[in-house]
């Protein structure tokens, strides 16, 4: 607590600051009186915070500050040496009190969608207690379970940094147990707090924020996270994992949730929807849950999604006998045609006339026969060639499609297609943030081409994947 003694005119009064709670206490005094006594005739004990600071103006525009006397090490909290304090705390460039309310602009808002839409009762491994944690979603996405205590702790952490800012209150505590009806208030008292406090951008961007909306590690709170997975039928499957659970245990846990069958799991797999019209396959050591909270920003529901892990024309052709996968390899092809990754030309108006799940078997019949069916489209990567400094670039079964590609023509013609037959060589190089491919060209020299893609990694998968399908024939998969 900081401790003055100021004398304004006639009068003399103490001033005391609470650093951890942001309090002011003024108490008025004469040098014969002591602490609330009289002076001129006025009694203050008990005033207004308001009626004080008016008697001290009253005293003339001479204002005298005197520092009480205190230990060597209290002094030093009170006016560090540091002439690199930041301005607005006590000891800064500034030294006042009243540049605190300037330290940070609080008129800049925004609008986050941070909710609390419910609660759960969690037991503790270890005491066998229990506790009630709020599930904190941002538009829609489970981000972390924080109890009451934390909420109470980050308000008080955030009162001591930003000491210019009112905040709104927390719901009270309660010192017995609490009726649905009160935890559901309490739900909805603390939802209020952080809409307000998250609307915010400084404090909203402020690191105990930040740490307190993206939880801790499993070893200090178990509690699941949910997470959302978009199907290829669109529908959405929730399943409740650990944050740090990676992509191998989620896509599992996604498989039971909805059923799939074991021999048809590894004919999908959990994506990430990263573009317009584009998703990229998780490397199986990958957290789902960071992905998930990173792009609450996003359209659809969630940006985890299943997608179709397979190029093999006739293996697919045998899932089919499964209605689930063949529901699932029925829409994304739907999907592709209006993309136009997969090109129907004058077959679109029959290929509508099938767009139905009941017909799925005759619409992928038709699918198949038309140019980029079961293609993978990947946005435009750059090159190290001055002719074609960009190139779109399509993965399929019979090969690797690259053409042209600038901003005023999507693709300016010029398009290789390479046969998997005359690629030599693939390799991802991880420096250059590139896929590097070698391949053969009639009577003259191999080429190496550089495609420099935040998603060569997922190019290189799937030059693999499809290398490895080829092989199925010699092991009778």
């Amino acid at each position: 607590m900081a401790v003055r003694s100021v004398r304004v005119g006639d009068f003399r009064f103490r001033y005391y600051y609470c650093h951890n709670t942001g309090f002011e206490i003024y108490d008025l005094e004469s040098p014969v009186q002591g602490l609330g006594g009289k002076n001129n005739g006025v009694n203050v004990e008990g005033s207004t915070h308001k009626q004080v600071v008016d008697l001290i103006k009253s005293g003339g525009d001479c204002l005298t500050l005197t520092v009480i006397s205190v230990t060597p090490k209290e002094a030093e909290r009170l006016e560090p040496s540091d002439d690199s304090a930041p301005v607005g705390v006590i000891g800064g460039a500034a030294n006042s009190r009243a540049t605190v309310y300037q330290r940070y602009d609080y008129t800049d808002k925004r609008s986050l969608p941070v909710s609390i839409p419910d609660y759960r009762v969690v037991m503790e491994r270890n005491t066998g207690r229990s506790y009630v944690a709020f599930n904190v979603h941002m538009a829609g996405r489970h981000l972390c379970s924080r109890r009451y205590r934390e909420f109470a702790a980050l308000h008080q952490q955030l009162r001591k940094e930003f000491l210019g800012f009112n905040f709104p209150k927390l719901p009270g505590k309660w010192p017995f147990t609490l009726s649905e009806q009160q935890l559901d208030g309490r739900r909805r008292g603390l939802e209020q707090y952080l809409e307000k406090v998250c609307a915010i951008r400084v404090i909203a961007e402020s690191d105990a924020v930040q740490e307190f909306l993206t939880d801790c590690d499993d070893s200090c709170n178990p509690s699941p996270v949910e997470l959302k997975v978009l199907l290829p039928d669109r529908e959405v499957v929730t399943v409740a994992v650990l944050k740090s659970t990676n992509a191998d245990d989620v896509y599992r846990a996604v498989c039971d949730k909805i059923g799939l069958a074991k021999n048809i799991q590894k004919y999908f797999y959990l994506f990430e929807i990263v573009e317009y019209n584009f998703e990229r396959k998780l490397q199986p050591n990958e957290c789902p849950h960071s992905l998930y909270i990173q792009n609450y920003s996003t359209a659809s529901s969630s940006c985890l999604c299943v997608r179709k892990w397979l190029f093999r024309p006739d293996t697919e052709l045998e899932l089919l006998a499964d209605d689930t996968a063949a529901a699932f390899i029925f829409w994304q092809a739907v999907e592709d045609v209006n993309r136009g990754v997969c090109s129907a030309g004058a077959r679109l108006y029959q290929l509508k006339a099938l767009q139905d799940v009941r017909r799925a078997r005759d619409y992928l019949a038709l699918a198949r026969t038309l140019p980029g069916y079961g293609d993978i489209a990947f946005p435009p990567a750059r090159t190290d060639c001055r002719a074609a400094p960009a190139l779109a670039v399509t993965i399929g079964w019979e090969g690797i499609k690259l053409c042209t590609w600038s901003e005023s023509s999507a693709c300016e013609g010029g398009a290789v297609c390479v046969p998997w037959t005359d690629v030599r060589e693939w390799r991802a190089d991880d420096d250059g943030a590139a896929a590097r491919i070698v391949y053969r060209r009639r009577d003259r020299p191999p080429r190496t081409v550089a495609l420099h893609s935040p998603y060569y990694q997922f190019l290189i998968n799937c030059i693999d994947r499809i290398s490895e399908e080829a092989s199925w024939v010699d092991t009778g998969e």
